[in-house]
Protein backbone atom coordinates (compact mmCIF):
# COMPACT_ATOMS: atom_id res chain seq x y z
CA UNK A 1 0.00 0.00 0.00
CA UNK A 2 1.61 3.60 0.70
CA UNK A 3 3.43 5.27 2.91
CA UNK A 4 1.61 7.86 5.25
CA UNK A 5 2.80 10.66 7.59
CA UNK A 6 0.56 11.63 10.05
CA UNK A 7 1.61 14.96 12.34
CA UNK A 8 -0.43 15.64 15.20
CA UNK A 9 0.43 16.49 18.45
CA UNK A 10 -2.07 14.43 20.25
CA UNK A 11 -0.41 10.85 20.97
CA UNK A 12 -4.09 9.49 21.29
CA UNK A 13 -4.71 10.93 17.45
CA UNK A 14 -1.17 9.52 16.27
CA UNK A 15 -1.90 6.11 17.88
CA UNK A 16 -5.26 5.99 16.53
CA UNK A 17 -4.17 6.92 12.83
CA UNK A 18 -1.45 4.48 13.37
CA UNK A 19 -3.66 1.49 13.97
CA UNK A 20 -6.22 1.80 11.66
CA UNK A 21 -3.67 2.65 8.51
CA UNK A 22 -1.78 -0.10 9.60
CA UNK A 23 -4.47 -2.38 9.47
CA UNK A 24 -5.40 -1.33 6.12
CA UNK A 25 -1.98 -2.03 5.02
CA UNK A 26 0.00 1.31 4.71
CA UNK A 27 3.04 1.99 6.20
CA UNK A 28 2.40 4.69 8.85
CA UNK A 29 5.29 7.14 9.84
CA UNK A 30 4.74 9.81 12.71
CA UNK A 31 5.39 13.14 13.97
CA UNK A 32 4.21 15.25 17.14
CA UNK A 33 5.91 18.31 15.92
CA UNK A 34 5.32 20.48 13.15
CA UNK A 35 9.37 20.90 12.39
CA UNK A 36 9.58 17.37 13.16
CA UNK A 37 7.00 16.71 10.41
CA UNK A 38 8.88 18.46 7.85
CA UNK A 39 12.07 16.87 8.53
CA UNK A 40 9.92 13.74 8.11
CA UNK A 41 8.69 14.77 5.31
CA UNK A 42 11.80 15.35 3.69
CA UNK A 43 13.59 11.79 5.00
CA UNK A 44 10.72 9.35 4.05
CA UNK A 45 8.90 11.25 1.04
CA UNK A 46 5.38 9.75 2.12
CA UNK A 47 2.57 9.59 -0.75
CA UNK A 48 0.07 11.22 1.76
CA UNK A 49 0.50 13.22 4.99
CA UNK A 50 -2.43 13.85 7.59
CA UNK A 51 -1.60 17.60 9.06
CA UNK A 52 -3.12 18.82 12.16
CA UNK A 53 -3.54 22.21 12.08
CA UNK A 54 -3.11 23.45 15.62
CA UNK A 55 0.58 22.84 17.08
CA UNK A 56 2.61 23.70 19.99
CA UNK A 57 5.57 24.59 17.96
CA UNK A 58 4.77 25.45 14.50
CA UNK A 59 1.18 25.47 13.36
CA UNK A 60 -0.16 23.48 10.40
CA UNK A 61 -0.37 25.79 7.52
CA UNK A 62 3.22 26.95 8.00
CA UNK A 63 3.90 23.10 7.83
CA UNK A 64 1.75 22.51 4.72
CA UNK A 65 3.48 25.59 3.34
CA UNK A 66 7.29 24.09 3.67
CA UNK A 67 6.14 20.52 2.43
CA UNK A 68 4.20 22.00 -0.77
CA UNK A 69 7.66 24.18 -1.00
CA UNK A 70 9.84 21.26 -1.08
CA UNK A 71 7.10 19.10 -3.28
CA UNK A 72 4.71 20.94 -5.22
CA UNK A 73 2.54 17.50 -5.62
CA UNK A 74 2.64 16.48 -2.03
CA UNK A 75 -0.88 15.24 -1.12
CA UNK A 76 -1.39 16.88 2.28
CA UNK A 77 -5.34 16.14 4.05
CA UNK A 78 -5.64 18.33 6.96
CA UNK A 79 -7.36 16.63 9.99
CA UNK A 80 -7.87 19.41 12.45
CA UNK A 81 -10.36 20.17 15.51
CA UNK A 82 -9.09 23.75 15.20
CA UNK A 83 -10.80 24.45 11.68
CA UNK A 84 -13.28 27.13 10.35
CA UNK A 85 -13.84 28.77 6.51
CA UNK A 86 -10.84 30.85 6.73
CA UNK A 87 -8.49 28.42 7.38
CA UNK A 88 -10.19 25.70 5.02
CA UNK A 89 -9.81 28.05 1.95
CA UNK A 90 -5.97 28.97 2.84
CA UNK A 91 -4.95 25.05 2.90
CA UNK A 92 -6.77 24.24 -0.04
CA UNK A 93 -5.27 27.45 -1.62
CA UNK A 94 -1.61 25.91 -0.46
CA UNK A 95 -2.68 23.35 -2.26
CA UNK A 96 -4.24 20.85 0.76
CA UNK A 97 -6.25 18.14 -1.33
CA UNK A 98 -8.94 17.92 1.73
CA UNK A 99 -9.58 19.40 4.97
CA UNK A 100 -11.48 17.17 7.32
CA UNK A 101 -12.92 19.17 11.00
CA UNK A 102 -12.48 17.28 13.85
CA UNK A 103 -15.69 14.13 14.41
CA UNK A 104 -15.09 13.05 10.98
CA UNK A 105 -15.63 9.50 10.62
CA UNK A 106 -13.21 6.96 8.98
CA UNK A 107 -15.40 6.18 5.94
CA UNK A 108 -14.51 9.97 5.24
CA UNK A 109 -10.97 9.63 5.99
CA UNK A 110 -11.12 6.39 3.87
CA UNK A 111 -12.21 8.46 1.24
CA UNK A 112 -9.95 11.55 1.41
CA UNK A 113 -7.42 9.09 1.63
CA UNK A 114 -8.41 6.95 -1.52
CA UNK A 115 -8.59 10.29 -3.57
CA UNK A 116 -5.23 11.43 -2.81
CA UNK A 117 -3.69 8.37 -3.51
CA UNK A 118 -5.24 8.15 -6.90
CA UNK A 119 -3.65 11.65 -7.60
Amino acid sequence: MARILVIDDESSMLDLLRTVLTGKGHEVVTASRGKTGVARYKEDRPRVTLLDLKMPDMNGIDVLREIRGFDPDAQVIILTGAGNDVLEKRAKHLGAVDFLQNGFSLHALGEALRRALKE
